[in-house]
């Protein structure tokens, strides 16, 4: 089976989040079991590692493109240098011109590299348009979404240009929408087969709640049987709390002390247990219900925040620094992140819609206990017996859920034989690798 991926991003080469960890570790499992697999990723300027130049050429209306390529763990990575991924970061303001010029080059660099895929399967709104053409091709495609949040639009009559494609695809029953150009659209409309990174989000996203104004397209996708859920998978080499080298590594809660008493003193902490949180910091991820519950949680709790975003935020708790309960580190911090997994006893994600999740399994991994809102991937991860779970995106819902696990936590031989489950779960990407290969066939 011949598989390229297409995305934005792919770890360690460049990530800003779940989807880069997703095409770093999908791919290589899918390699482990047989497959043919490569995955196509912008060159960015910021991009780390030191590619070999393999084609040099010119695209209509993408411009000069100069391809490089990686191999790593029986993977061919292929990274596709523009202009327009010239500048420092990952992503900009004009990210909707930059993709769609990414789209109109993938396809021929796949041929000047004499690579026709049995399947091309993109990855979230950046790789809509490749999905698009490749349809138009007759190749078989798969289209994931990893957030229906964000989804590339753009003014229409500015961005028809870019894109390539023909004008009938430039209405509602197309890539059309309110207007506007947009790229999630795209991908969905064309894809051969779309699925979502959780069983649960694949349902939820089919409701106006939930579905970001294509709730529609994805009822009748549904309703085609072109749309399923196939839970994430975790990295479980990277995020092995007996080989972690960022920890004191451990095998069971005793050992996972040592790492407690470590972020304890690293922060100053008193000896009420440490609710962790690693997260961007955005209204998704319900980082203003944990603002808003902290007065009442750091009367019991010691409360460890990692995580950048939303500048409002970032100041909110900035101000809570001087509280000796409360640490909180802006940013991205990878040494950190593995510190506070190892060393928290719980972990909060409030997510009001969380379409997977990796922290949560992460946690788990490292015997630190989830308290999540019941939506999307926390549903399919955090059984009952281990996690606590609570339905209303509120504050005092939250500071519920949280007061439950320290009353679960005061009984040592109960909160312990919870670690244990959580530490045996299996989330590794073996049995979703399969089903994504199994998908493939049937296409």
């Amino acid at each position: 089976m011949r598989v390229v991926h297409v995305g934005s991003e792919v770890f360690p080469f460049s990530r800003s989040g779940g989807l880069g960890d997703v095409l770093a570790a999908l791919p290589a499992v899918q390699a482990r079991q047989g497959a043919d697999v490569a995955v196509v990723s912008p060159w960015y300027a910021s991009l780390v590692g030191a590619p070999q130049v393999v084609w040099e050429g010119d695209v209509p209306d993408a411009g000069p493109v100069t391809v490089g390529e990686l191999r790593e763990g029986g993977v061919r990575f292929l990274f596709v240098g523009l202009r327009a991924f010239e500048r420092p970061g990952l992503y900009h303001d004009d990210d909707v011109e930059r993709f769609c010029a990414f789209g109109r080059a993938v396809l021929p660099v796949l041929d000047a590299l004499e690579i026709t895929p049995d399947v091309l399967h993109g990855h979230d709104w950046q790789a809509g348009l490749v999905v698009a053409h490749a349809n138009l091709r007759g190749w078989r495609t798969a289209y994931t979404i990893h957030n229906l949040q964000y989804q590339g639009r753009w003014t229409l009559h500015e961005a028809w240009g870019w894109t390539g494609l023909p004008d009938w695809a430039m209405q509602a029953e197309g890539v059309e929408f309110h207007g506007d150009l947009n790229l999630m659209k795209a991908g969905l409309w064309f894809a051969r087969h779309v699925t979502t990174v959780s069983p649960t989000y694949a349902l939820e996203i089919t409701t106006p709640r939930y579905g970001e104004g294509l709730d529609g397209l994805l009822v009748s996708l549904a309703r085609q049987g072109r749309l399923s859920g196939i839970l994430n998978g975790l990295d479980q080499a990277r995020w092995d709390p007996r080989t972690d080298p960022e920890i004191q590594p451990y095998k069971n809660a005793l050992g996972k002390a040592v790492n407690t008493a470590a972020l304890r003193g690293e922060f100053g902490l008193d000896a009420a247990p440490i609710l962790g949180v690693v997260s961007r910091l955005a209204d998704q991820k319900g980082m203003d219900l944990l603002l808003m519950a902290l007065p009442d949680l750091v009367r019991e709790w010691n409360v460890v925040v990692l995580g950048g975003g939303d500048p409002l935020l970032t100041a909110a708790l900035t101000g809570w620094g001087h509280h000796p309960r409360v640490a909180f580190v802006p940013g991205l911090n990878e040494p950190l992140a593995h510190r506070v997994y190892a060393g928290a006893d719980a972990f909060a994600m409030p997510s009001r819609f969380e379409p997977c999740g990796l922290s949560q399994m992460i946690a788990m991994r490292y015997g630190t206990l989830p308290v999540v809102r019941e939506t999307g991937g926390l549903v399919d991860t955090v059984p009952h017996e281990v996690g606590f779970r609570f339905a209303d995106a509120t504050p005092e819902a939250l500071t519920a859920a949280c007061a439950e696990a320290r009353t679960v936590y005061k009984k040592r031989a109960v909160w312990k034989s919870r670690v244990k489950r959580g530490m045996e779960l299996d989330f590794s990407w073996e049995s979703p690798a399969r089903h994504y290969l199994e998908l493939y066939a049937r296409l």
